[in-house]
């Protein structure tokens, strides 16, 4: 399983980006996916994690009313709209995709990142 973040770029406060994830060579109805973010000198935080056929969306609530993620089994892809950005949004943002279902269950596939700056 090979998971690939995109998206990710140069935003003004207040601006919108759209990160996508795509996750290779697995049934995307087997895992949750899950966004996290790593800023400057911080530790890894989550974000935002949504289950395995969209039903249920939880969300960090510095990203509550902002951010929206979603997915779309058959393209085998996530994404994370993230709207009214802030600079203390700037992070390197990974997605993880996560076993839902047995023989997977509860193994965890990370992206690399991709790098979100938040700046005027």
């Amino acid at each position: 399983v090979q998971v690939k973040e995109a998206g990710g770029g140069l935003a003004q406060p207040g601006g919108s980006l759209r990160l996508s994830c795509v996750a290779s060579e697995f049934t995307p109805s087997y895992y949750d996916m899950s966004w996290y973010r790593q800023a400057p000198g911080k530790e890894r935080e989550w974000v935002a994690t949504i289950g395995r056929f969209g039903e249920t969306k939880r969300y960090a609530e510095s990203v509550k009313g902002r951010f929206t993620i979603s997915k779309e089994n058959a393209k085998k892809s996530g994404y994370l709209q993230m709207n009214n950005l802030k600079p203390e949004d700037t992070a390197v943002y990974y997605c993880k995709a996560t076993g839902a279902v047995p023989p997977t269950f509860g193994k965890e596939y990370w992206g690399n990142g991709t790098l979100v700056t938040v700046s005027a």
